[in-house]
């Protein structure tokens, strides 16, 4: 059976401007309804799509609440990469062709990262 997913990304504003904005990634009918559970390494970790990655279009890669370390997301080990929030979550999209892996660094061990992939 067919697993369709689709992400959304919510802006909320409140006090002196109040608005509310959502935003729609494209939504997935062929989505891998996967969701990993992750420690890291101190280091490159190297992160592989799931079984099926052909179908991934995104991933939400949530850290833990009381998360310390830092966290580079990269193409490539060799890459300087984009520095995440160390407990906020991050979702990317990935065109036609996803890549069949990308590396989370870690400035330490993370116990309890989670990826969601849709």
């Amino acid at each position: 059976m067919a697993v369709a997913s689709t992400r959304k990304v919510v802006i909320v504003y409140s006090g002196d401007f109040a608005a509310s904005f959502a935003f729609s990634a494209a939504s997935n009918s062929a989505s891998p309804a996967d969701i990993d559970i992750l420690s890291l390494a101190a280091g490159n970790n190297t992160i592989m799509l799931p079984t099926g990655g052909s179908s991934v279009k995104g991933a939400t890669i949530i850290p833990p609440s009381d998360n310390l370390q830092t966290i580079t997301l990269k193409g490539v080990n060799g890459d300087t990469g984009i520095a995440l929030h160390k407990t906020d979550p991050a979702s990317i999209s990935f065109d036609t062709v996803p890549p069949a892996s990308f590396v989370l660094n870690a400035g330490g061990i993370v116990t309890g990262l989670r990826i969601l992939w849709s």
